[in-house]
């Protein structure tokens, strides 16, 4: 063979050779577009097969004989993305798991974008821009130990942050004619059933009969908008009993992306444990309530039944109910309260909470025409009622929940026409402002000022629960308070108050306990207060002093005003254990001299108070009186020693003569005491140190 005709072959072959690359190419892109039109039936058994090794979990396309579909097949197209039809589809649970499966639905849509499963890859949530489906059954499940049902890669040692928020699926659209849910989340204590129908209201046919021609021409299909969301849940949550019923006029997306989603209106109610809850306005996200904005009505039987549910520490009060509009940016709620009534206080304000950070924050201001104290109960360390406990003691002893201090940190501001204290004997503070911190457990009230019976109080207050045991401190001042006002002292006539006078004084504390009741028996500190321009009854003096002659001269007469010239108490606290330094009152008629102990660990009283008497008696039976037993049961008795030898000594002297009985009962008073106008508070202080230093020596 020639060398010419040799390279004749060769020529034409590579003469031919792009048509046959061109015709195997078009052969290529026909075949692939002829099974893109067709939708890759013959891909069902492979691609079930690749997503089973892929999710570690078994997926069918094929539906149990006891399961309808509909009679178009599967198909899935790749051309700008991954879009799925399947008349079945059922992802297995994981082998740990009890329940039956993970999802199971019937006439699936999928619409996936190629850069949204890119993304994936970097461990944001997948998006998916669009699922329908005709039914969908889900069974979501989440261990103690953070296994998860909806998380696919093997799961071999427990998650570290269990708690950590969901990272579930962000979709586009998502439309269920017919959904259940079943939700069970061991580490947030959910365990929840709900029925859901989220289709498009704008497009949803109606069921209502077909209408009928008018004079104006045919009416075309009736496309009235129906409720686009509608959900029912009914479980528990956080181990308290839950029901909900949420309702969307429009669509509302599941979990919507950015700000660019719109909101549509919405209404809720819902009840979980004893909090009701009824809200009406706009959200935007059914998930993570982006765009929620509307006016709300929350009640309960406590304030700390509303708290529970969302993790916020209120306490515990009596029955709660309140208005108002709340509003949430981002992670910021934000919320407007018109009323707040809490057993008979009335509330409102405004308060943000922020839950994008470490420790949630409560902050804003709340004011209001009244705030009753034992409304708020043991947040502040009293008793509904003023029984005694099942012990006999008189101090609250409720435990301090110490470990909710520790949820939340909160900065608010009070302020408040009138502070109720709770007692008929006490005038309320009128008006009383403050400022409460809750940081890192810490549990602060400063700048606290009000005003009362023309006086103020002044000081801050603490409590540290950052541990198992709380530590209080005190700093408080008084100035100026009028006792008659302040206290009230109901007398019949024209009787003067038992005591008046304008009350200053101070007192730093601190306690440490899991209760009010360890707090205050732990207490150590000081306590000193001083009374001016003062006044005392004098009927209440000879009472003291147990003068015959004079009491019943006074009941006889009317009792009458003395000016207390020196009203001084000066007392130091240990292991909750209050001892005078000095506690004395002056008037110009006697002196009285207190000492003794006041413990508020045992609740024991041993008062003694002593009468010197400036003024003549010709008939008292002068001796010192005891206060003893305890603040339950206190009991006042008489110092019997040395009425004992007044009373003996009179016998004996009326063996001689009936009218010599009478001397030792007369009573010639401090005639230098009584020239004086009065001795002086410092003279008194100094001889009530002497004292009770020489109390102290003798023991």
């Amino acid at each position: 063979m020639t060398q010419a005709a040799t390279a004749a072959p060769a020529t034409g072959i590579k003469r031919r050779w792009p048509r046959v690359a061109i015709a195997v190419v078009l052969v290529l892109l026909g075949a692939l577009g002829i099974c893109e039109l067709m939708g890759w039936p013959f891909l069902a058994t492979p691609l079930a097969k690749l997503l089973s090794d892929k999710l570690d979990r078994r997926v069918s396309f094929s539906a149990p004989d006891n399961i309808s579909v509909a009679s178009d097949g599967f198909s899935v197209r790749f051309l700008g993305g991954i879009s799925a039809h399947l008349p079945f589809l059922e992802i297995a649970a994981p082998p740990w798991s009890q329940v039956p499966h993970l999802v199971r639905a019937r006439d699936v849509s999928l619409d996936l974008r190629y850069i949204d499963l890119w993304r994936t890859r970097e461990d944001q949530p997948l998006r998916i821009e669009r699922l329908q489906a005709v039914e969908l059954d889900s069974e979501l499940e989440r261990l103690a130990d953070g296994r998860a049902s909806w998380k696919f890669k093997p799961q071999t040692v427990p998650d570290p942050n269990p708690l950590r928020p969901l990272a579930i699926p962000v979709f586009g659209r998502l439309q269920v004619n017919k959904g259940t849910l079943h939700y069970r989340d061991v580490p947030l204590k959910i365990d929840v059933n709900a029925q859901l129908s989220l289709v498009d209201g704008a497009t949803a046919l109606t069921t209502s009969p077909v209408p009928q021609p008018t004079a104006a021409g045919p009416v075309a299909a009736n496309t009235a908008p129906v409720n686009a969301l509608r959900l029912n849940a009914t479980g528990r949550y956080r181990n308290l009993p839950l029901k909900v019923e949420l309702v969307s006029s429009g669509l509302l997306p599941w979990a919507a992306e950015g700000a660019a989603a719109v909101a549509v209106p919405l209404t809720l109610d819902a009840t979980i444990g004893t909090a009701v809850l009824a809200f009406k306005g706009t959200a935007a996200d059914a998930l993570h309530l982006g765009g929620f904005s509307g006016r709300f009505t929350l009640k309960g039987p406590s304030l700390a039944a509303v708290g529970d549910p969302v993790g916020v520490t209120l306490p515990t009060t009596p029955a709660f109910r309140s208005k108002g509009v709340v509003v949430r940016r981002g992670k910021t709620w934000n919320v407007v309260i018109d009323e707040a009534i809490i057993g008979v206080s009335h509330l409102k304000g405004a308060l943000t909470y922020e839950t994008d950070r470490a420790v949630p924050l409560l902050a804003g201001q709340l004011s209001g025409p009244r705030l009753l104290l034992a409304d708020l109960g043991p947040a502040v360390g009293v008793t509904p009622t003023s029984a005694k406990t099942a012990t006999g003691r008189v101090l609250p002893d409720r435990p301090f929940d110490l470990p909710s201090l520790r949820v939340m940190d909160a900065n608010v501001l009070l302020d408040f026409d009138e502070l109720d204290l709770g007692s008929d004997l006490l005038e309320p503070l009128r008006p009383m402002h403050a400022h409460l911190e809750l940081a890192d457990g810490v549990l602060t009230l400063r700048d606290l000022a009000a005003r009362t019976a023309t006086g103020e109080f002044k000081g801050d207050l603490r409590l540290d629960g950052r541990n198992s045991v709380a530590v209080w401190n005190a700093n408080l001042r008084w100035k100026d308070l009028q006792l008659e006002r302040w206290i009230h002292q109901k007398r019949t006539g024209n009787a003067p108050p038992f005591i008046s006078g304008r009350l200053s004084g101070s007192t730093a504390l601190q306690g440490q306990g899991r209760s009010t009741a360890q707090i205050l028996g732990t207490l150590k500190g000081k306590f000193n207060t001083e009374l001016r321009d003062g006044a005392m009854s004098h009927l209440v003096i000879e009472a003291a002093g147990i003068d015959i002659a004079q009491a019943l001269g006074l009941l006889i007469k009317g009792d009458k005003a003395l000016p207390v010239t020196c009203g001084v108490a000066d007392l130091t606290a240990k292991d909750g254990i209050f001892r005078p330094h000095v506690m004395v009152i002056d008037t110009p008629d006697s002196t009285f001299w207190i000492d003794g102990t006041l413990s508020l660990a045992t609740e024991a009283i041993d008062l003694r108070a002593v009468v010197s008497p400036k003024d003549f008696s010709p008939l008292a039976l002068r001796t010192p009186l005891h206060v003893r037993g305890t603040l339950a049961k206190p009991a006042v008795s008489i110092e019997k020693g040395p009425l004992a030898r007044k009373l003996a000594t009179a016998a004996l002297l009326a063996l001689a003569n009936p009218l010599a009985a009478l001397l030792p009962l007369l009573d010639r008073g401090d005639p230098d005491a009584a020239k004086k106008d009065a001795i002086g508070c410092r003279e008194l202080v100094q001889r009530g140190n002497a004292r009770r230093a020489m109390a102290a020596g003798s023991k």
